[in-house]
């Protein structure tokens, strides 16, 4: 339901989110194991948009468990740093780092709430800044985010986001063809769910499966593809692309179909964007 910013909306994500670490360590969603062993945790689209990464620093913002980082630094970035609000995903993330034989001066990862950044990360500016898929979404300010990226970017690099279109929350969980929520809403979107990306049927009484968890209160907010655009815009970054896809990575919707580890919706129906792509560059 929408409601007015809550007070305590930042510590209420975060208890959910460190709460969550361990389930996400364990599920099939992140398939940690395959990671460990070699699997890269990045989606196809995001390695060829994003190019080579050889000799480049990378700064993941939001990075969760760490394993989009250290996949960039799989594929030949020099230095990636990855800063997240949840002191057990930051915790989770060194571990893995440490276990794929990554030290500090490789990767590094900052327990800080993303609008801190610019105080919190060991460098002044990279090369790459990247935020993958699910993370706009916990940020009540588009435009103080985009500002504070972009002061990340160093000259002549560039900023690249991977997100789920905003279009697919406004629709109907069921089918994704009916519009039932307002896309242009400001206000913070308040739930208290224990199911998520990665366990769509925890605590469902159909199930019979009690809630695992205790922490299922989330503050979100929706932020209009517009929105995004003209904050990194007016951030002093140029547009290289936008990008829609008609796939995502989770079954979001009854309707959606999976297959080689993407959803989309069935062939006999029109497509909708359900993932977005766009990279912003600064001068050099």
């Amino acid at each position: 339901m929408y409601s007015a910013t809550p007070a305590d909306w930042r510590e209420t994500n975060r208890r959910r989110w460190d709460e969550r670490v361990p389930l996400h360590l364990a599920s099939d969603f992140y398939a940690v194991d395959a990671f460990r062993a070699g699997r890269s945790a990045l989606r196809d689209f995001e390695r060829a948009e994003v190019g080579d990464v050889h000799g480049k620093s990378l700064l993941h913002l939001q990075c969760h468990i760490g394993m989009d980082t250290l996949s960039w630094a799989r594929h030949g970035a020099s230095r990636v740093v990855g800063l997240d609000f949840s002191g057990r995903a930051v915790e989770a993330a060194r571990d893995l780092a440490a276990e794929l034989g990554f030290g500090p001066e490789r990767a590094s990862f900052v327990a800080a709430d993303v609008y801190d950044a610019v105080e919190a990360v060991p460098d002044p500016s990279y090369d790459i800044v990247y935020t993958g898929v699910g993370a706009l979404c916990w940020l009540p300010d588009i435009r103080r985010w985009a500002e504070t990226a972009a002061s990340l970017v160093a000259p002549g690099g560039f900023l690249y986001l991977a997100e789920f279109h905003p279009l697919t929350d406004i629709l109907d969980d069921a089918t994704g063809s009916r519009v039932e929520h307002d896309y242009f809403a400001n206000d913070a979107w308040v739930e208290d769910d224990p199911t998520g990306y990665t366990d769509l049927d925890a605590g469902d009484a159909a199930t019979g499966t009690a809630p695992p968890t205790v922490h299922n209160r989330t503050v979100e907010w929706q932020h209009p593809l517009g929105d995004v655009v003209s904050a990194l815009a007016a951030a002093g970054l140029r547009i290289e692309f936008l990008r829609e896809h008609d796939t995502t990575l989770f079954p979001r919707f009854g309707a959606l179909e999976g297959r080689d580890g993407v959803y989309r919706f069935p062939a006999d129906r029109p497509r909708i964007p359900l993932m977005y792509s766009l990279k912003a560059s600064k001068a050099g």
